[in-house]
């Protein structure tokens, strides 16, 4: 057996970052940029009204007040033809061009539309340029110019550099791509994961299990975390203990980025996994690690120069323990790095915290234990530690009392009894 931090090195060492590939601004969330991008146009490409109001000339208002003549009207979409001179103004909308000769716009809360003199309720006049669009009193004693208004690019000019490679795309740099017109870009692909539960005694969730039957709960729950995680999941059902139809399946997950095998890896006489791996020219890495819950994972490599594989590294395969909380476990300290690898991003798993235990908790055992917990934060602002809790969990077959838990307790190996207070390291389940 080897240990925890040896079998996540011998993963990531062979873990090579996918392929970058075109992808279209529907597709590209999540996903790392393989290229740098710059600007091929000004943000905005033109002066423009920041709210709803009037480009006026700032010196007219020199006395806080004043009166002007309303010459056009701009909306967003539309381009002015008028130009304002001193005693003249624009009405323009958010977003809307400044026109020439303007140099501030006044927000339309601080004026008033007039006829004859007199002030009126506010209204709008037409909206054809060069009509007799009417009065407007305008009373702001701060306007100067530049007030509300936006400069031709302002926010970004042509060929600054507006997302570097390695940047994770955002909802934020979609929109940024799109105003800049990139309607597709190079990115590294989210790994395909392809995942096959093992055994005669599984059906499906949908099914009644006959005795002796169970349902596989291992395979959506895969499905799951691998999506959560950021790669795309692939559903290849349940591989009878048949070595002939388990090649016909793993013949199958191979061509993804990883397979996925829950149960068979064991030391049982129907637990095939290991040869008919070795029969489809999967290397093994290793085989049973210093864990509990997980330790029967087998992990592997290959096949080398396989066609579906063109272009590509190597699959990476996973057989992973059949109880469902070793199959978890095993994929948040395994196989969620290897995803995050695979997919350009940095290969830190679970977040890690450290918290003082909350109630009492014996250790046994000469393995690792990785404990379904609850972790509670300080409150911001408030004195004390962040405290952890292990639930009532009843082993590697217990997915209850793991649902309980947002939290994994590491304890380390031994026997011994931990008191309230101690201070032990946290995996968390919720990010």
């Amino acid at each position: 057996m080897i240990d925890v931090p040896q079998a996540l090195r011998l993963i990531l060492e062979n873990a090579r970052r996918l392929p970058a590939c075109a992808a279209g601004l529907e597709d590209a969330l999540g996903r790392v940029l393989d290229e740098t991008i710059a600007s091929n146009m000004d943000s905005p490409p033109y002066d423009k009204s920041i709210v709803d109001g009037y480009a006026i000339i700032a010196e007219d208002l020199q006395k806080g007040a004043a009166q002007l003549a309303i010459i056009e009207e701009v909306v967003a979409g539309s381009v002015p033809q008028q130009r304002v001179v001193r005693g003249t103004s624009v009405r323009v909308m958010t977003g809307a061009p400044i026109p020439a000769g303007a140099d501030a716009v006044v927000m339309v809360e601080r004026t008033e539309i007039v006829a004859g003199g007199e002030a009126v309720s506010p209204g709008r006049g037409p909206a054809q340029a060069g009509a007799n669009l009417g009065q407007v009193l305008i009373r702001d004693e701060e306007i100067r110019a530049g007030r509300n208004v936006m400069r031709q690019g302002e926010a970004m000019r042509t060929g600054d550099i507006v997302l570097r490679a390695g940047a994770r795309i955002r909802p934020l740099e979609i929109a940024l791509l799109a105003e800049i017109g990139r309607a597709t870009v190079q990115a590294i692909p989210r790994p395909q994961v392809a995942i096959l539960a093992t055994g005669n005694e599984l059906v499906a969730a949908s099914e009644t299990p006959a005795p002796g039957q169970i349902r596989n709960s291992n395979s959506p729950m895969l499905a799951a975390v691998a999506r959560q995680a950021g790669a795309a999941p692939v559903m290849l059902g349940v591989a009878r203990d048949d070595p002939r139809d388990m090649a016909d399946m793993i013949r199958q997950g191979l061509a993804a980025d990883i397979l996925l095998l829950s149960g068979g890896v064991s030391a049982g006489v129907m637990d095939l996994v290991p040869s008919v791996l070795a029969e489809q020219g999967v290397r093994e890495v290793f085989h049973k690690i210093r864990l509990k819950p997980g330790k029967p994972l087998w992990f592997g490599v290959g096949p080398d120069g396989s066609s579906a594989r063109a272009g590509k590294p190597p699959t990476l395969v996973f057989g992973l323990p059949g109880n469902p909380v070793s199959t978890f476990v095993c994929f948040e300290l395994f196989v969620r790095p290897a995803i995050q690898q695979l997919a350009g991003l940095a290969p830190i798993g679970l977040a890690q915290r450290q918290a003082v235990l909350s109630a009492e908790h014996r250790q046994r055992g000469d393995r690792p234990t990785y404990f379904p917990a609850v972790f509670q934060p300080v409150a911001a602002g408030a004195k004390g530690h962040d405290s952890v809790t292990p639930v009532d969990w009843h082993g590697s077959a217990d997915l209850r009392g793991l649902s309980m838990a947002n939290a994994l307790a590491l304890f380390p190996p031994g026997e011994r009894k931990f008191k309230p207070g101690e201070v032990v390291d946290v995996l968390l389940l919720d990010g």
